[in-house]
């Protein structure tokens, strides 16, 4: 019985955002504090497959499974996650995770690998005041557009790697469980909770 009660619980609190309310309180907080800083953000998704199947779950070569979409500051404290079903592409989502976006001020500098190489998406968030950095895929046809001396931030691009290798020690989300996708968002808005509780 007591299971029941704190899983029904726990699905209230996901179905009624309250979750991702202590979040964006949390993060505005530290930024007060001067502990976040989203002048420099880092963008990047990881795969999770998809144990218990269930809704917004995608197919592809992996298997089935889904994307963690995550926005960390430069000390890789995050700034949005959210999941997505695997066969969306990245540039796709990117908007989608700003949904998500937790501080008041959007980051000056968007850092991600060559998934992220897209001039349309570089148009949309220039139009925000976003300066999008990304290296270029080796096939791309059209007119280079990234300047080296921007490109020189993709070497710190590892601090969003080791955001995922945080959450990864959170079981919950290494093999999604889950039915129902608001389920498992709660359970990563929770690990991003407990990283943000940790700097205080």
């Amino acid at each position: 019985p007591n299971y029941k009660t704190v899983h029904r619980r726990f699905q209230t609190w996901c179905r009624k955002d309250v979750l991702r309310k202590i979040l964006v309180k949390l993060a505005n907080d530290l930024r007060e504090q001067g502990k976040i800083d989203e002048r420099e953000a880092y963008i990047d998704a990881m795969f999770v497959p998809a144990k218990g199947g269930g809704e917004e779950i995608g197919k592809t070569k992996r298997g089935k499974g889904l994307k963690i979409m995550a926005i960390v500051d430069r000390h890789g404290l995050p700034l949005a996650a959210t999941r997505h079903a695997a066969n969306h592409h990245e540039v796709k989502l990117v908007q989608l995770t700003f949904e998500f976006y937790m501080v008041e001020v959007s980051p000056e500098k968007l850092i991600g690998d060559r998934a992220y190489d897209s001039d349309d998406l570089d148009e949309e968030l220039r139009k925000e005041g976003i300066d999008m950095i990304s290296p270029h895929r080796k096939n791309r046809k059209k007119r280079k557009t990234q300047d080296g001396r921007s490109l020189r931030r993709y070497q710190r691009r590892w601090i969003v790697e080791r955001f995922f290798s945080w959450i990864q020690w959170k079981r919950r989300l290494v093999v999604c469980w889950e039915y129902y996708p608001q389920n498992f968002l709660g359970f990563l808005q929770l690990a991003c909770a407990l990283l943000l509780l940790n700097r205080f």
